[in-house]
């Protein structure tokens, strides 16, 4: 069996013996990198080429970048093309690139209303973003109320001090007093005992760490053909999550990988090129999904994207015979199958592999707890990936506490548009127009009703109210043959609805199904619903999801949470706040062990994810040693003027993003966004970023406090600044009569007069940039 690369550098040969020029066409930069990568290591001498003016020479081998459907030779002129079609299969089509979608941090989505915790001062009520004047100079500041009538101004330069609460079962959480020694006595009893945890976490990485894995060799030239055929261009989000999961086959110990990344995005694919690997190292697959209509697609595409491959790959479910599934279970247990794809059938005893490498798991939350006990023995020593849209929230606590390896994808699909979203009272004549609306434009429906004993008298009612549609009923008690001739005649467009229960929830992939209908959703949980809507909008085609309610049914507080939720995230990229959401709704609840509830709800997830993250390296024996955040006291106008950022949440993660950033570049490169974004920066707005560079220096020298005296600027130091004499020599006969130095007590500080007319924050921003040189390290 001769690889793709081996076939063509024979063909290249013999063109080349012949007197040909040849010309190898491909469609982008990166694909002409690993094709000349590939020619090279069978040393065939090619060179790449922008255009072919003056290279159209004897013997020559040229790779360069165009379109031809096909491949010629022209033999008079002693030259032949040859295309990516011809090279590897199939025609790669571009992705244009997009700007990566909202960022996932889970914590910044912060309503008026909403409880904090301020990592300070303790838990409060936002009530948003006041102005206020203070000797002759405006600012903004975060309105905390806390318990009785405190209420604390948090500058906006410190929003990062603040995180929205995520605690109990959605009760209120207790407001805290400002002053007195309550909310440190609650984060300290919350650090003692997250160091028990901690301790627990450090002998489960022990564990991961000893315990023997495969360590897989190299990529081999079939797996760069293997990528190379993929159609796509690969996101910078993918090819990042494709790098680690392959940097975790090659280490010597088992991979635990969660893949989060929302409907379409390419979690399949990083899977696919996994399961290639192992395959390649004669070791078996298992890909684990939840349904058995999701296997078969898996089956196809997993056959699809092997074809050529000497790779054998089968499926495992109740659409197959007792007679075909023993024959499976015999080529597992012999090594004859490499891959197989199965739904919980994989899970039973009988189920054995000669030697399985990788289990791959789509959507662990559909399993359920005696299949996840199994799934526990099954993944002791084999490499792991789980796939999820939606990660619930325990796993989701396990990746941000970092016992689990995660990768997110976030870069949206090309040519897709969000679902448009809709919650509403259920009301015949909405569905019939949505319906009617959707067979108008040739496409098909989903009408989910989660309640088998009145599916077929649904689906009569939905006859009668719109006579012309083709109707079909799919459930999951039917019998395998029936819905597999159901579900395949619904795919050829022999159906207009399929008026089913939420079988169709997982990976479900028919792109002209553009319009869902979900009855008495208010009774499904958020992550379901959020699956249910990515059945929908898979194609370059509007779609849309109506999720309704009875009229005379009230809604639950749980339930309005949810159906809000569903309605607000339809942006791209939505399953990560989703998740959090979720665990907003139903509690954080606990990550190793009830106990842990109340500590949770005692200071917020977010704060007891930072102890716990705080404990565990100090369990592993590192210096936690907490960046100083330099305080900045200065006389100027900053902040986002009303007239700039009219939102208000807008102008809360732009302030929030500024805060993050620990580097000038950073901030130099939010200013260039936000011009794009809103225009010109105003005076206070180009401030604000100023003030931000000073503190993101400051940080990095270790200064404390940056205040202006009468005619002068003091900087004061934490104990062991970073500086050395030479430097302050040398700022000291630059800045003659300028500059004091002073050092008492063991606190150093430095007072500097600057230049007004040269621009204060400016010139303050330049003496801190001299400082730099003289930073050491510990």
């Amino acid at each position: 069996f001769l690889s793709r690369i081996e076939m063509l550098t024979e063909e290249v040969r013999r063109w080349r013996r012949g007197g040909y020029t040849v010309v190898l066409l491909v469609t982008s930069a990166s694909r002409a990198r690993q094709l000349l990568s590939a020619l090279q290591d069978k040393n065939i001498d090619a060179f790449y080429a922008g255009n072919l003016t003056g290279h159209i020479r004897q013997g020559n081998v040229i790779v360069t970048i165009g379109h031809l459907s096909g491949g010629f030779e022209f033999p008079s002129c002693s030259l032949v093309v040859i295309t990516e079609t011809e090279i590897y299969g199939q025609r790669r089509r571009s992705r244009k690139e997009k700007l990566p979608a909202s960022s996932l941090s889970p914590f910044t989505d912060l309503k008026v209303g909403d409880y904090v915790v301020h990592v300070n001062h303790g838990i409060a009520r936002y009530l948003g973003i006041v102005s206020l004047t203070i000797s002759n100079v405006r600012k903004e500041y975060l309105l905390l109320k806390y318990a009785g009538e405190d209420k604390l101004y948090v500058p906006v330069d410190q929003v990062e001090l603040i995180q929205k609460y995520l605690g109990g079962e959605g009760e209120a959480p207790r407001l805290s007093r400002l002053g007195g020694g309550d909310w440190a006595r609650v984060k300290s009893r919350v650090k003692s005992a997250v160091q028990e945890i901690a301790q627990e976490l450090l002998t489960l990485y022990k564990a991961r760490e000893t315990i023997a894995g495969r360590a897989y060799n190299p990529d081999t030239v079939w797996q760069q053909e293997f990528e190379a055929a993929f159609p796509y261009e690969e996101t910078p989000d993918q090819l990042r999550a494709i790098e680690e999961v392959k940097a975790d086959l090659e280490r010597p110990r088992p991979m635990d990988r969660l893949l989060c990344g929302d409907v379409g995005y390419g979690k399949t694919e990083v899977a696919l090129r996994a399961a290639f690997k192992v395959v390649m190292d004669s070791k078996q697959v298992a890909v684990l999904v939840p349904t058995t209509i999701l296997a078969q697609q898996h089956y196809n595409t997993f056959l699809e994207r092997f074809a050529g491959y000497p790779v054998s790959i089968e499926v495992l479910s109740r659409f197959r015979t007792p007679r075909e599934q023993r024959q499976v279970l015999a080529g597992l247990e012999r090594g004859t199958v490499d891959i197989v794809i199965g739904t919980h059938r994989l899970l039973q005893e009988d189920v054995r592999f000669k030697d399985i490498g990788l289990l791959v798991v789509d959507e662990e939350q559909r399993f359920g707890v005696t299949h996840k006990e199994r799934l526990k023995f099954l993944r002791r020593d084999v490499d792991v990936i789980t796939l999820t849209a939606t990660p619930i929230p325990r796993t989701l606590h396990m990746s941000l506490v970092g016992a689990r390896d995660t990768s997110i994808l976030e870069t949206p699909p090309e040519g897709r548009y969000p679902v448009q979203t809709y919650v509403v009272e259920e009301d015949p004549v909405l569905i019939r127009e949505a319906i009617r609306r959707e067979l108008s434009r040739g496409g098909q429906v989903f009408f989910v009703y989660n309640r088998i004993l009145n599916l077929d008298r649904l689906a009569l009612w939905l006859q009668e109210l719109v006579p012309e549609a083709r109707m079909a009923v799919a459930h999951g008690q039917m019998r395998e043959e029936d819905l597999e001739q159901v579900m395949l005649d619904f795919l050829s467009g022999s159906f207009d609805v399929l008026v089913c229960t939420t079988i169709i929830e997982n990976g479900l992939d028919i792109a002209n199904v553009n319009t869902l209908i979900v009855k008495e959703a208010n009774m499904m949980g958020l992550a379901q619903l959020y699956q249910l809507r990515g059945r929908v909008g898979r194609s370059n085609r509007l779609a849309y999801a109506y999720f309704t309610f009875r009229k005379d049914h009230m809604l639950g507080e749980a339930a309005e949470k949810r159906l809000s939720a569903i309605r607000e995230f339809t942006e791209f990229g939505s399953g990560f706040k989703i998740a959090m959401r979720d665990l907003e709704i139903r509690g954080a609840g606990n990550i190793l062990g009830s106990e842990q509830h109340g500590h949770i709800a005692a200071v917020g997830f977010d704060l007891y994810c930072r102890l716990l993250d705080e404990a565990v390296r100090e369990a592993k024996g590192e210096l936690v040693t907490p960046p100083l955040e330099t305080v900045i006291e200065l006389p100027v106008e900053a902040y986002i003027p009303d007239e700039y950022i009219a939102d208000i949440n807008q102008k809360v993660e732009v302030y929030r993003r500024i805060a993050s950033l620990c580097s000038t570049a950073g901030l130099d490169d939010l200013a260039d966004e936000l011009a794009d974004r809103f225009g010109n920066l105003p005076v206070q707005a180009q401030n604000l970023l100023a003030v931000a560079r000073i503190k993101a220096l400051g940080s990095q020298l270790r200064i404390k406090t940056v205040s202006f005296l009468p005619d002068q600027y003091r900087l004061q130091f934490d104990a062991n600044p970073p500086l050395s004499g030479e430097v302050l020599v040398a700022l000291s006969k630059e800045y003659l009569n300028m500059i004091k130095f002073n050092s008492s007590n063991g606190n150093f500080e430095i007072k500097v007069r600057i230049n007004k007319a040269d621009g204060e924050l400016d010139q303050l921003e330049e003496f801190l940039k001299k400082l730099q040189p003289a930073r050491r390290q510990f």
